[in-house]
Parts: structure tokens; C-alpha cells; sequence
């Protein structure tokens, strides 16, 4: 009889050590178990896995390779379908995808699809095997991709590699969006970013930082100099809670808290000359994975004690299972079913205090959880000098505004055909959050590969009656 393996865990930083440091917390699988996981692998004829992944990458194709020791092999076939694969397994959410259709899940264990996706990537990476797929002729069409995110990044990548030219416009000094700003060093280490990104760039697309669509050049600038243009700008926007004394020093939005410790290394002021307040005590308002990234970099700050905040219960949190459970190994005091009034300050308008109400569930509300209802007299504060508001974020509205014509929904996000990213104008494509709202890197990929086959399709049929029309025009010359 056969021996099922179990599913190999993913070594990792012991909690006491990665608590006082920025570098990666997850340490990626050895080659023994890769090719245990690998082996696990049922191989299906007709594989859900490939369905549920928003970019349809050939996940038995790849595993398969993995099992006959071909690891740059799978890269490659991983590649064909998705050019950041070291970046998607790290950050996709894999088990609400890919993992959660694995037949072997339905008695077992599914396979860790995510993990043996970031062996193959960082097999290749670190060997120095990276290798330039095949490039179309060059058609003389031109794309211009606003925000170079996950969503920009893979629609760039796929037009490139069609013929088409491309030039993403970045607003900040470096690309890659919230994979950049947003996701802290020890989940997803900036040199894995930066390497697929120099990836993408080596296929020929050119990346723009510093330009800001919406002031620098409007949407129709761009319309007027390239044949279409995607807008992948995300939903950058922070929320706040509109309680009393958000505007104390040392209250902070995730978005700013975030970018000031990832992108521009507040943590390394003075060396970096972007400051940050280092909290002893910090308050993170939210449940959600931005939540458990601004906990958990907070407490690499040098925090001694660092709370979350979240309104509702445990089951109802949306951050990713293992991002809550590494925050608890970390030591994040979790304060559920607590939600702020107000936050307090001293003399000098900083923070000292938050005060919080205790709250119960009652009947599901329109986002299918239970809805928090305050309880009564339960008020009670909580010593902190820094609070960070990380409750979600919305749409940024210097593109819409400075595109009259762009149809928005009631929140301020781009209306777009959910199959081809098609908005109201003619040649304008949309996709990833700025469209959805604030979701998964992986779902904004599946926007921009979906975009990408779009504008593809009307660019060949541009080609097709320009070429009509010009057989047209020299058949008639007297």
C-alpha cells in the first residue's frame, strides 16, 4: 500500500529572532521537500487547481517538472502564464484559490501549490538560469500602462512579448506599487521584487517612475500619443475612521505607515532621511492583511507591546491564516471584538491614549459577516503612542477628476467590463483595484492578463483596416 505523504511545512524564522528583524520570515522549501510535495501532486487529467488560478498557469505542468527534477523547466512552464511567479509564492492568497480546488485536499492535505511556485521561481533566480521567452515581431502599436503594480506589470509583460510596445508611468521612484510600498520586507524581500520587475523590463517594456498621471499628463495626453491605454493605478486612498483625534501626531494611515518603513527605509533614519515614529506602545486598527503587515512592522520597529484592534471576532477576520497566526507567534496582543471611539492626546497634541468600546456580533450585514454592535458602558483606554488606521482603502481620484468622460461607480472606481477591462472611452482599459477595490495581487494579475488579450485583439484588428484601408487607397491611384 502507498504511503500518502503529508504536507511538507514551510520552514521559517523562529518567532523570537524575526520579531527584531526585517528579513524574510518564510525560508522557502529545500530541494528534499520540493520533490515531497511534488510527489503528492495527483496529477489530474482535468485539474481544478488550473481553473481556480486567476492566470491559469499550468500548476500540474509545472509540479510535474518539479518531480522529474527539471526545476528550470517548471519555472519556464510557470512563466508562460505568469512573469512574477518568486512575487505570487510569497503573497497569493493560494489557499482561497489554486489549493482550496485541490482534489487531494478533498481527504488530505492539498498540495502547497504556492510553495513549490516560489521553489521553481527562486531556483532559477539564484542559479542565474533566467531565460528570455520568445518576442513577436514588433507591430508598431503602442500601450501606455498607468501604475506599475501587479496589474500593470502583467499586462505589460503579455502585450511585449504580443509585439507590442509598452511604457508603464509610475507616480513613485520606484515601480512596483503596493508589491513595493505596501508589502513589508519580511513577507516579500524588495530583491525579489526588484528582480522580476527586471525581469519584465528585459522583455522590452519601459518603466517611467516619478510621472504622475493626472498631473503631469492627463489620460487623454496618453490617449492622444498611444494606440490604448490600461489604467492599473490601484486604490490608493486611505480610510480613516472620522473618530476624534485622528488628526494627533502619531496617528497614521497603513498606506503612509507602510510606505514610509518599505519603500523609503523609515526604519534606517538616519541613514534614510525619512522619519518615522517608533512607537513603545502601538495600537493597529483593522483585521485584514495590511493589519497584520503594519502589527508586524511595527513590532520590528523596537515596540514593546503592539495591539490589534478589530471590531469583530477571530472568524470573521480577513487577513490570511497564516499571517494571523504568525502575528500571534510574534507576540501581536489582539484586543477582538474592540473598536475605537477616540484617540487621546497630551499636551503637545501626541498621542497618549485610545479609547475603545467592547462590542458583540448580531445578524449578517451586506458583506456576509456578522454585524459589531457596541455594548453599552464598556468604554475603556488603552496606553499607546502611535496608532495605525489600516481599516481599508479607496479609490484616488486625481485620475477620474482630471478625466471628465471616465464613467465611476458611487465609491469612485472605474466602471470596466469585468472579461476585457473595457471602460465607457474608446482605447481606455482598467483593471486590478482601481476597479474592484481593494483585493489580491493575484486577482489584479487576472485583471491585467485578461486586459492584456483585449487590447491585443483591437489592436490586431486596428492593424487589420488600417492595412484594409491602405490596399483600399492604393488601388485607386490613377
Amino acid at each position: 500500500m502507498m504511503t500518502i505523504l503529508k504536507r511538507q511545512s514551510m520552514p521559517k524564522q523562529p518567532p523570537d529572532k524575526r520579531r527584531h528583524n526585517f528579513e524574510e520570515v518564510a525560508l522557502g522549501y529545500s530541494e528534499e521537500q520540493a520533490l515531497r510535495e511534488a510527489s503528492r501532486c495527483l496529477q489530474c487529467k482535468k485539474a481544478p487547481c488550473i481553473n481556480a488560478c486567476p492566470v491559469e498557469i499550468d500548476i500540474a505542468g509545472f509540479i510535474n517538472l518539479i518531480n522529474e527534477k527539471d526545476y528550470i523547466g517548471a519555472a519556464r512552464k510557470i512563466k508562460e502564464k505568469n512573469s512574477l511567479p518568486a512575487i505570487c509564492g510569497r503573497v497569493c492568497p493560494q489557499e482561497e484559490l489554486c489549493e482550496k480546488a485541490c482534489v487531494a485536499g478533498k481527504k488530505g492535505e492539498p498540495i502547497a501549490i504556492g510553495r513549490l511556485e516560489r521553489f521553481a521561481a527562486d531556483y532559477e533566480r539564484n542559479t542565474g538560469q533566467v531565460e528570455m521567452p520568445e518576442i513577436s515581431k514588433a507591430t508598431g502599436r503602442k500601450v501606455a500602462v498607468v501604475g506599475s503594480g501587479p496589474a500593470g506589470l502583467t499586462l505589460a509583460s503579455d502585450l511585449i512579448k504580443k509585439g507590442r510596445s509598452v511604457t508603464i508611468f509610475e507616480a513613485l521612484h520606484k515601480p512596483g506599487g503596493v508589491l513595493t510600498y505596501g508589502i513589508p520586507e519580511f513577507r516579500l524581500p524588495k530583491a525579489i521584487v526588484g528582480a522580476e520587475i527586471d525581469y519584465v523590463k528585459k522583455l522590452g517594456v519601459k518603466i517611467k517612475t516619478d510621472v504622475v498621471i493626472g498631473k503631469l499628463y492627463t489620460v487623454d495626453e496618453l490617449l492622444s500619443d498611444f494606440d490604448a491605454v490600461f489604467i492599473g493605478s490601484g486604490a490608493g486612498l486611505p480610510h480613516f475612521m472620522g473618530i476624534e483625534g485622528e488628526n494627533l501626531n502619531g496617528v497614521y494611515s497603513a498606506n503612509e505607515f507602510l510606505t514610509r518603513v518599505n519603500l523609503m527605509k523609515g526604519y534606517l533614519f538616519p541613514e534614510y532621511a525619512t522619519p518615522i515614529k517608533r512607537g513603545k506602545r502601538v495600537a493597529v486598527v483593522g483585521g485584514g492583511n495590511v493589519a497584520m503587515d503594519s502589527a508586524r512592522s511595527a513590532l520590528r520597529l523596537g515596540a514593546q507591546h503592539v495591539y490589534c484592534v478589530y471590531r469583530r471576532s477571530r472568524v470573521e477576520m480577513p487577513a490570511r491564516d497564516e499571517e494571523i497566526e504568525n502575528a500571534k507567534d510574534e507576540g501581536i496582543d489582539f484586543r477582538l471584538l474592540t473598536n475605537p471611539i477616540r484617540i487621546i492626546g497630551d499636551e503637545k497634541n501626541w498621542v497618549k491614549e485610545i479609547e475603545c468600546i467592547k462590542m458583540e456580533l448580531g445578524e449578517p450585514d451586506e458583506s456576509g459577516r456578522r454585524r459589531p454592535i457596541p455594548i453599552k458602558g464598556s468604554e475603556f483606554r488603552i496606553d499607546v503612542d502611535v496608532v495605525v488606521i489600516a481599516i481599508g482603502q479607496g479609490a484616488n481620484p486625481l485620475i477620474s477628476s482630471t478625466t471628465p468622460d471616465l464613467e465611476i461607480n458611487k465609491w469612485g472606481y472605474i466602471i470596466a467590463d469585468e472579461e476585457t477591462g473595457k471602460t465607457n472611452k474608446e482605447r481606455l482599459y482598467a483593471g486590478g483595484d482601481i476597479v474592484t477595490g481593494a483585493a489580491t495581487v493575484i486577482s489584479a494579475m487576472g485583471a491585467g492578463r485578461k486586459s492584456a488579450i483585449a487590447i491585443d485583439k483591437f489592436l490586431s484588428v486596428f492593424l487589420f483596416i488600417l492595412a484594409h484601408h491602405l490596399l483600399l487607397s492604393l488601388k485607386y491611384v490613377p
